[in-house]
């Protein structure tokens, strides 16, 4: 199958790339010259492992190429995939402008029938405006007495995206679900067909009305915000009166109506997903009148989380900090990634720096997305590996659950910093055994 993805993003270059690997036809679009020139030269713009690879395999073949020849791109696919962004607007909504000029763009070009196709995280009723989008576009051209043009038809398809960053390849090609939102059987058919691969040993496609489709995206990830906020205010609570988190999310993870899935207390979710589609999805709901008071918990109590540890650290070594020097071991919002996106890390780091302190930061990945954010500055270095991060610092503070923090070699952390004081925000050691080794250690709702 022909298929145009619009936007080689996160979304769109994971999707067009995998959909290449399932042998089908595909042209990656994006307005940044930038971008296409990385991905034809071989790179990629985004991390995300196992990515490249694809990348490269299905270039190497003819499946997959990119381009910013939006004449060129409408042409090509029968299925045209909307995946560009959608960033928060100040008030919280979803910015539509991308998604409508990618389907007037679209109208502008199509000589034949299309299946437009919203894969972007968008409100509900997104679609109704790209069919308004893309209507008007195609009447201006029927209604040109110098064209011969008549329209051709088209349908709106929503199929939301549930892809995590740093299982992104993974999650694309073993899909728990398929969520397709379409009103037509033309429309459908086309959708079955180009996911037929993933149908081979169970049904995956969830098939319904277009707003319902776009509802589930934001359900989806309001729900798993929704369990990591609970679970963190849990964890504050059993701090103050002496119960340990881990415990107790062992006991009702076990309940099979509950699991054990996003129970983990932390330091706060960041990322580009659920804190911008818990908003836009609070959004959404006030402007029908029905403010979700749940939502608006859960992002109150997130935005008070990514503070934790920045409390622990004054309360320990008091509110003046100048002198102090941390070191950082993550900066990512989530291991797998680069993403600094709303990311705990930013909001210690500021709050440290406030105060007076220095950081030294290592992440695997996230290190050059971090000088881009924040430039170079004297009260932030970087190390090339975890273990000299640690020299001279009066602590440790662990912000992403990187793999390889989670058995370090103890007697060098010791050995390195000035004092033996460790602030875990992810809860990736035992409090009893890191205290045994003569450790002050800080974790999120843990008692030992």
């Amino acid at each position: 199958m022909k298929i145009t993805v619009i936007g080689s993003g996160y979304v769109g270059l994971v999707s067009g790339a995998c959909l290449a690997d399932l042998g089908n036809d595909v042209i990656c679009l994006d307005v940044d010259p930038r971008k296409i020139e990385i991905l034809n030269n071989g790179g990629s713009p985004i991390y995300e492992p196992g990515l490249d690879e694809v990348i490269k395999r299905n270039m190497a073949v003819g499946r997959l190429r990119f381009t910013t020849d939006i004449a060129a791109s409408v042409a090509h696919g029968l299925v045209q995939m909307i995946a560009v962004g959608t960033p928060s607007e100040e008030d919280g909504s979803a910015d539509l402008q991308y998604v409508i000029a990618a389907a007037r763009n679209i109208a502008r070009h199509m000589t034949e029938y299309k299946v437009i196709v919203d894969k972007s995280t968008v409100p509900v009723g997104t679609a109704d405006k790209v069919r308004l989008a893309v209507q008007a576009e195609l009447d201006k051209r029927a209604l040109d007495p110098q064209s011969s043009f008549r329209d051709p038809g088209f349908s709106i398809v929503s199929n939301p995206e549930f892809l995590k960053e740093g299982a992104a390849i993974d999650d694309f090609n073993r899909p728990d679900r398929i969520v397709i939102g379409a009103n037509d059987e033309a429309a459908i058919k086309v959708m079955r067909d180009m996911y037929a691969p993933f149908q081979r040993n169970h049904e995956r496609l969830i098939v319904m009305d277009i707003k319902s489709a776009e509802l589930t995206k934001y359900a989806a990830n309001a729900m798993l915000a929704t369990r990591i906020s609970f679970m963190n205010e849990l964890a504050n609570l059993a701090e103050r009166v002496g119960a340990d988190i881990e415990h107790v999310r062992k006991g009702i993870g076990s309940d099979q109506r509950i699991g054990y899935s996003f129970l983990y207390a932390g330091c706060g979710y960041g990322g580009s997903c659920f804190p911008k589609d818990v908003r836009a999805l609070q959004r959404t709901s006030a402007e029908h009148g029905l403010p979700l008071k749940v939502l608006e918990a859960v992002e109150s109590v997130n935005n008070a989380q990514k503070s934790v540890l920045l409390d622990k650290i004054t309360k320990r070594f008091g509110t003046d900090l100048k002198g102090k020097h941390f070191a950082l071991w993550g900066l990512a919002f989530k291991p797998g990634t680069d993403d600094m996106r709303e990311a705990s890390s930013r909001v210690l780091m500021e709050g440290l720096w406030a105060m007076g302190a220095t950081v030294t930061a290592f992440d695997p990945v996230a290190m050059q997305e971090t000088r881009h954010l924040y430039g170079d500055r004297a009260d932030l270095s970087f190390s090339d590996n975890s273990k000299d991060a640690l020299q001279d610092a009066d602590a440790l503070v662990i912000v992403t659950e990187w793999k390889a923090f989670k058995s370090p070699d103890f007697s060098i952390i010791k050995a390195r910093l000035k004092t033996p004081v460790i602030f875990d925000g992810r809860n990736l050691f035992e409090p009893a055994d890191i205290k045994a080794l003569g450790f002050e250690y800080y974790g999120i709702g843990r008692v030992g």
